[in-house]
């Protein structure tokens, strides 16, 4: 009897030792696995005018975005909604096609019918992004990309004119830093052409300087920061600052608010916007 259960007690040890070997070579697979990947820094990620995918992106990586907002254009409100699909077809190297929607409704300001735009789908927008640098020792990456946008005719002039009435092309160029302690920065700058397809519309070009700061929540992927998006075009300069949080509701989904404060009002007064992130089948640690 007692042999037995000392028998017992060493096979219930040896098992122990067994299982304890196995976590630890798969903890060593886990972490070589980990190591095989190319270096990818994190960056505080900019809610409104956001990154083709991840700077440093790996290859497999992908993420869905619903985003909607409201903006206050001062004869009329206009509702603008998107839905986003970006994916990282290999090591940095990030694409995405989106089709954003906007909807225009009265405020009830006199006059403001003749002056409301056309209901429609705004555009057909597809991108690509390259990360060209990625250093450790600065906590920096750096890419390049471009947008290409088709933009459609207003719902209600379809059935008179050709479906699409212009191209947008928009090269850029990214670069971020880390600053170790918390602290993000990031700018976002190109310029912007507008190619119409018929004579009644005329080609237009702006350049865009967007600068982002943020402080992300150690060991979270919370975060509260500020953008400012800067658009010069010919005798004009526009910015709106726009304030923001991102919260993680859970590992693979997170919310974006965004609020939106033009310095000159002209055209618009206060905005806002959210957006829903969601990376399917892809963990954080």
């Amino acid at each position: 009897m007692y042999c037995r259960k000392t028998i017992s007690i060493y096979l219930v040890l040896a098992l122990l030792c067994v299982s304890q070997i196995l976590r630890a070579q798969d903890a060593e697979t886990t972490q070589e696995k980990e190591s095989e990947k190319p270096l990818k820094i994190e960056h505080a990620e900019p809610l409104f005018i956001d990154l083709i995918r991840d700077l440093g992106a790996r290859k497999g990586e992908r993420e869905w975005n619903v985003g909607m907002g409201m903006f206050d254009r001062l004869n009329y409100d206009k509702y603008e909604a998107l839905v986003e699909y970006e994916w990282a077809a290999r090591d940095r190297l990030g694409l995405e096609i989106e089709v954003p929607v906007s909807i225009y409704t009265s405020n009830g300001l006199e006059n403001s019918n003749g002056m409301r735009p056309s209901n429609r789908v705004e555009s057909i927008k597809t991108a690509v992004q390259w990360t060209f640098l990625v250093s450790e020792k600065m906590n920096t990456s750096m890419a390049i990309g471009g947008i290409n946008e088709f933009v459609f005719t207003p719902l209600d002039s379809i059935s008179t004119s050709s479906i699409f009435e212009g191209d947008v092309v928009n090269p850029f160029l990214i670069a971020a830093t880390n600053w170790r302690n918390g602290f993000h920065s990031l700018i976002y700058t190109g310029p912007k052409w507008f190619i119409p397809f018929n004579n009644e519309l005329e080609s237009e070009f702006e350049y865009e300087i967007n600068t982002n700061f943020h402080y992300m929540i150690p060991n979270t992927r919370n975060f509260i920061g500020v953008e400012f998006n800067k658009t010069l075009s010919e005798n004009d300069f526009d910015m709106t600052i726009r304030p923001q949080m991102r919260v993680s509701i859970s590992d693979n989904l997170l919310v974006g608010i965004v609020g939106g404060i033009p310095i000159n009002r002209q055209s618009e007064r206060l905005s806002s916007f959210i957006r829903l992130i969601y990376e399917p089948g892809h963990r954080h640690r």
